[in-house]
C-alpha cells in the first residue's frame, strides 16, 4: 500500500469542482496539491489526478511519460476523455465526486502498480549489470583457458615421432579447454624408449593442473634413472607419484599405464593403475588385451603397483586409449564396446582410420594437430585421447 504522505497532484481548472475533487480525494488521508496546469506540479509528485477539460490533447502523452496518471471525467464521451485513452491512459473515473471511494481506491492501485514496475525496472537494470560483469568474468576466464590450454598442448611431445624402430603418434581432443587426459614418449638411449598415458579424473583446470606434475615428475624421474632393471620403473613411478598426489590433498587421482620398451630384446615392461580400456596389442590378424591390474594413483596410501611385461613381435601396433573413446563406441555394454575396439585396432594400421570410424561427429574433421584450432568440444562428454605405438618391421636397431 502507497504510504498516506505520498503528494497527489490535481489538475483541473480553478473553481469550486476543482476544490470539491481534492477535498473527495483528501478523504483517506493523502496528500493533495490543486493546481492548474501541469507544468505546476513539483517533483515529488507521485501521481496526478487530471481531469479531461484541463489538459490539452497535445499535452497527454508527455503527462503520460512523466507520472503516473489517473483521468476524471464528467462524461464517458467526453471527446477530451477520448484523447486521453487514445494516448494510453486507460485508468479514468467518470463522475468522480459521486464515485469518491472508488476514485480513491483507483489512486491506490495506480500508485501500487508504478511501485512495482519501477522495483522491475531497478532490478532489470540490476541483472543487466550483473550479467554485464558476468559475461566480463566469464571472457576473462575463458581466455585464461585457452592460454592454459595452450600452454598444457606445448608440454605434449612432438607427434608423429620415431625413437629407434618405435614409432608414436597420437591425438588428443579435450571436452573442455583443458584436458585431464595426458601423455609422453621419450627416446631414453639407444637401447630404452618411456613412455606413460594417463587420464586424470574429472576434466577442466583442476585435472590439467595435475597432468603439468605429471610431466615434471616423469622428466624428473627419467633423469633420475640409470637405465638397470627396467621392469622395476614402472611400479616404483607409480608408487611415488601416487605418494605426491595424496599429498597434494586436491582430492585428484589417475589411471596410468607406464611403460618401457626394449628394442634390443624386443620386450614391453609395463605397470598400471586400473588402466581402463586395457591397452590393445596388434601383431599381424592377432589382437589382444594386455594382461593385469592396478589400483587407481592418488586414492589409497602405500600401494604396491605389478611388475608386468610380454614380448613383443617383429611388427606390432599397440593401442592405448582413455575412456572417453568407449563413449563413442557402439555396444550396449562395456564388454561390447571394448570388443569393438579391439575389432577396429585389427582393423585400422593408421591412428587417422581409427579416428575417422568413431562418432565424433565434426571433431573427425580436425586436422589431429591435437584440436589445436578447436579447444573444447562440446560434442564429447569426456577427454579423448588415442596413443598409437608401432614397430619393429626390418629395423634391427
Amino acid at each position: 500500500m502507497p504510504s498516506d504522505n505520498q503528494l497527489i497532484g490535481v489538475v483541473d481548472v480553478p473553481g469550486e469542482e476543482r476544490d470539491a475533487l481534492a477535498d473527495t480525494i483528501a478523504r483517506d488521508g493523502l496528500a493533495v496539491l490543486a493546481v492548474e496546469s501541469v507544468e505546476q506540479l513539483p517533483d515529488e509528485t507521485a501521481l496526478v489526478v487530471a481531469h479531461s477539460r484541463a489538459v490539452s490533447p497535445e499535452t497527454w502523452p508527455d503527462l503520460c511519460r512523466r507520472l503516473p496518471t489517473l483521468v476524471v471525467s464528467d462524461e464517458r464521451q467526453d471527446a477530451e476523455l477520448l484523447s486521453a485513452v487514445d494516448a494510453g491512459l486507460v485508468d479514468y473515473v467518470i463522475d468522480p465526486l459521486r464515485h469518491g471511494h472508488l476514485l480513491r481506491r483507483m489512486i491506490r492501485r495506480v500508485i501500487e502498480i508504478n511501485r512495482l514496475a519501477e522495483e522491475r525496472e531497478q532490478d532489470r537494470r540490476r541483472l543487466a549489470e550483473l550479467n554485464e560483469h558476468l559475461e566480463t568474468h566469464l571472457a576473462m576466464l575463458r581466455l585464461d583457458q585457452q592460454a592454459g590450454g595452450q600452454i598444457q598442448r606445448k608440454l605434449l611431445p612432438p607427434r608423429p615421432q620415431r625413437s629407434g624402430s618405435v614409432n608414436c603418434d597420437y591425438w588428443l581432443a579435450p571436452s573442455l579447454y583443458l584436458s585431464g587426459d595426458f601423455l609422453d614418449f621419450q627416446h631414453y638411449d639407444e637401447r630404452y624408449t618411456l613412455f606413460y598415458f594417463a587420464d586424470v579424473s574429472g576434466h577442466g583446470a583442476s585435472s590439467a593442473f595435475v597432468t603439468v606434475l605429471l610431466k615434471y615428475l616423469f622428466n624428473r624421474w627419467q633423469s633420475e634413472w640409470d637405465g638397470r632393471d627396467p621392469q622395476e620403473l614402472g611400479p616404483r613411478w607409480l608408487a611415488a607419484l601416487n605418494r605426491e598426489l595424496l599429498d597434494t590433498g586436491i582430492g585428484k587421482h589417475a589411471t596410468l599405464f607406464v611403460g618401457v620398451i626394449d628394442r634390443e630384446r624386443r620386450y614391453l615392461h609395463y605397470s598400471l593403475g586400473a588402466q581402463l580400456p586395457m591397452p590393445v596389442l596388434v601383431a599381424g590378424d592377432d589382437v589382444s588385451s594386455l594382461a593385469g591390474e592396478g589400483m587407481p594413483v592418488g586414492l589409497f596410501p602405500d600401494v604396491e603397483y605389478p611388475r608386468l611385461g610380454c614380448p613383443l613381435p617383429e611388427r606390432f601396433k599397440l593401442w592405448l586409449c582413455s575412456d572417453g573413446i568407449l563413449e563413442c563406441l557402439p555396444g550396449e555394454t562395456l564388454n561390447d564396446r571394448l570388443g569393438e575396439l579391439a575389432r577396429r585396432a585389427l582393423a585400422n594400421d593408421t591412428l587417422a582410420g581409427l579416428k575417422e570410424g568413431l562418432a565424433l561427429g565434426k571433431i573427425a574433421e580436425d586436422d589431429g594437430n591435437i584440436a589445436v584450432d578447436a579447444p573444447g568440444h562440446d560434442e564429447l562428454p569426456d577427454d579423448l585421447t588415442i596413443m598409437m605405438l608401432s614397430g619393429f618391421g626390418d629395423d634391427d636397431s
